[in-house]
């Protein structure tokens, strides 16, 4: 499982892509998680992409370069300090977008 997450530099989805892959390790679950910008989306190769609450109102347009499932994640996305509920989100995203999500045990 590929997962981008997606900020207006790239600087503070770094920190969410890290917090999401320990929470997936810890989970067992064999998914990566890359930090990226938008016009990352169009080098696609990701099975979600997760965009920063600031890029709310260009959610739209990101969706338009991919065919993975897109999310915006929530305003206190930077609390999430073990990346729990970013899995949590990641997981209901997938399974909304029809299956289970690749590498659940």
């Amino acid at each position: 499982m590929r997962i981008l997450v997606v900020c207006g530099a790239g600087a503070s989805s770094t920190f969410v892509a890290q917090r999401l892959r320990t929470a997936a390790a810890a989970a067992g679950l064999d998914w990566d998680a890359d930090a990226g910008v938008e016009s990352t989306v169009s080098l696609g190769g990701h099975d979600l992409v997760l965009v920063g609450p600031h890029l709310r109102e260009r959610l739209g347009a990101i969706r338009d370069l991919t065919r993975a499932p897109v999310a915006v994640l929530p305003d206190d996305v930077f609390a999430d300090r073990d990346g729990g509920r970013t899995l949590l989100l990641a997981q209901s995203t997938l399974a909304a977008a029809g299956g289970a999500p690749k590498g659940t045990p």
